[in-house]
């Protein structure tokens, strides 16, 4: 994956919980791995719930957005219903059997497990590369720069 964040990738935008439990680091994990992997591009999650304003533009562009909690909480969730911002596919970490434990480690079994059910979110979305210009960028650059 290149370093420019205007690069070609996929065009779902994966945000995700960073909470301080496994789940939401699980979560963030997987978001993260789901980058390197080029299903999807993780988007700065903050900058959208402070509102600014490139990256709500960006994230009400983004033509498809796939939401990763951690738990029922479900504060990444939250924090797009206030910015107006709905996605098209939402995934709870918890919901694939995983129990909630006060601690900010992770098992890669685990995470290769939520990425198996992200990835299956959009099995009938996403052709076979994976892969497509993700249209819009907070950073301002044109695309492919």
């Amino acid at each position: 994956m290149s370093d420019s964040c205007c690069s070609n990738s996929s065009n779902i935008m994966l945000l995700a919980c960073s909470g301080a439990s496994n789940l939401g680091q699980i979560a963030n994990q997987t978001a993260v791995q789901l980058t390197h992997d080029g299903f999807g591009r993780m988007f700065c999650l903050a900058a959208i719930g402070a509102h600014i304003n490139n990256f709500v533009k960006s994230a009400k562009d983004a033509p498809q957005i796939l939401v990763l909690d951690g738990c029922q909480v479900g504060c990444a969730k939250k924090l797009l219903e206030h910015c107006d911002v709905p996605p098209d596919r939402y995934l709870i970490v918890s919901d694939l059997g995983i129990d909630k434990l006060m601690t900010v480690n992770w098992d890669q079994k685990q995470v290769d497990g939520v990425k198996a059910a992200a990835r299956k979110c959009y099995e009938s979305v996403v052709d076979a590369s994976g892969s497509a210009d993700f249209p819009k960028c907070a950073c301002g650059e044109a695309k492919g720069n």
